[in-house]
């Protein structure tokens, strides 16, 4: 077959590990046996060109070598041809996520899904020839996994009036945080003020004083906080404050907030630490202008009577049967058994984050979905282990009821969004009798 490569990176990941399973990847590539087309550098942004140099090909191939947005990946499947998407692996060693190759493969197969768009899927290290023989077979085909209407006593839903601000729009290519108003309180009945990032950015660099030290208090425990910059920290506690602010004269339940890049690039300060602060005090904030997701966390903290988290899952290990769920520096504190500490963005490297491992306990995932464009409920659950950090922010590794393997095939056959919430305690029935109550599907992760 002629093989059309597209491989996607982005420069604020780690370029020289991810040209090194670049390298890897071309090397099993060639071994093929297959002509294999298009570029054979890292692409870090859409290319006309790259997509022209594969548009005979017999199949696309999209190297997801880092994260990257869904973006190129439509344009790829705007071209006809039959698609693949390969992502790497990266060892848990407790550093940064270098690649975050998984959560990319997994944006984009919501993306294609909702588009209707069929595709193969590999998550394998470069050297895994066997698999990509199975992939470029046909043999890893997605195979749609919609859910079913469950026989459970129907719950009404718990969280009927919510009001969501969602504070500037989702990046571009992030086709897991669309949402449509009317469509959103039809199901749920929340309502959504759609605000900009600019009178957030002002009203924090105006806030009193008084209003700011609540949440230097709160920082003030972490052991290390005198090595974050004292401008961004003090301009990113200042974000926590005119959150606050926003909420108390809004009365929001909720944020979805655009969190990326320009709290870094026009403002300077992270928000991460700040959306952690707010979702210990149970006011959920939803990295990514993530509505949908905003409405999840405030469903399952109503059932679990306590603090979520919006989290990505950023690997799968087979051979482990685990999972790692992590973002940025987001969580609650509540959820460590360790000392959090202050750490910076890691790839954007400015403060205030947290740092911390997710304590041992039974955990339950939920979602809100719209994959392949229809409403529905996903839940998974399991056990949160006891483990060294998997990756830098706030993470955990996760041994899930279904097992890796099965979730893994799930994930990508639902087509779910890139966040889930997470609670600690097992509330799956009750989240089924809420699917049954608003009328919706339901797929349990590696439990059909």
């Amino acid at each position: 077959m002629k093989i059309g490569i597209l491989p996607l990176a982005r420069p604020t990941f780690d370029v020289p590990f991810a040209e090194e399973k670049f390298a890897g990847m071309l090397a099993t590539l060639d071994a093929s046996g297959h002509e294999i087309l298009g570029p054979r550098e890292l692409l870090m942004e859409a290319s006309a060109a790259a997509l022209d140099q594969v548009k005979d090909a017999d199949l696309v191939l999209v190297l997801q070598v880092t994260f990257t947005d869904a973006v190129f990946v439509l344009d790829a499947a705007n071209l006809g041809r039959p698609m693949a998407i390969w992502a790497v692996p990266e060892l848990r060693l407790g550093g940064r996520l270098r690649l975050n190759a998984f959560c990319g493969l997994n944006l984009a197969g919501h993306a294609l899904g909702v588009n209707q768009v069929p595709f193969g899927w590999l998550y394998a290290e470069p050297e895994d020839a066997a698999g990509l023989a199975a992939l470029l077979a046909g043999e890893r085909q997605v195979a749609r996994l919609d859910g079913a209407k469950i026989d459970a006593d129907r719950i009404a839903n718990p969280v009927p009036d919510l009001r969501i601000a969602r504070i500037g729009q989702r990046p571009d290519g992030f086709v897991t945080c669309d949402y449509d108003k009317a469509e959103l309180k039809r199901l749920t009945g929340a309502e959504v003020d759609e605000l900009t990032l600019e009178p957030l950015f002002e009203t924090a660099k105006a806030l009193p004083e008084a209003d700011v030290a609540p949440y230097e208090a709160k920082a003030a425990e972490l052991p290390n906080l005198k090595e974050m910059d004292a401008g961004e920290l003090n301009r990113s506690l200042r974000l926590a404050g005119a959150l606050e602010k926003l909420r108390a004269d809004g009365n929001y339940d909720a944020f979805a907030l655009r969190c990326w890049p320009e709290t870094f690039t026009e403002y300077g300060g992270a928000i991460c630490g700040p959306a952690g602060m707010l979702n210990e005090a149970r006011v959920p904030c939803a990295c990514e202008a993530d509505v949908y997701g905003a409405v999840t966390q405030v469903m399952l903290q109503k059932v679990a009577g306590a603090s979520v988290f919006l989290a990505d899952l950023v690997d799968m290990d087979l051979g482990d049967d685990t999972g790692v769920v992590w973002h940025c520096g987001q969580a609650p504190v509540s959820m460590t058994e360790d000392q959090p500490m202050a750490t910076v963005h890691t790839n954007r490297k400015q403060a205030l984050l947290y740092e911390f491992t997710l304590k041992p306990g039974r955990v339950t995932f939920m979602r809100l979905s719209q994959a392949y464009g229809q409403p529905k409920m996903i839940l998974a659950s399991g056990e949160m282990l006891k483990r060294e950090m998997a990756f830098t922010g706030t993470s955990g590794v996760v041994r899930f009821d279904g097992g890796a393997e099965a979730v893994l095939d799930d994930v990508m056959n639902s087509g779910l969004e890139h966040h889930m919430a997470l609670a600690y305690g097992d509330f799956v029935d009750d989240l089924k009798g809420i699917a049954a109550g608003l009328d919706l599907p339901v797929i349990e992760l590696g439990r059909r």
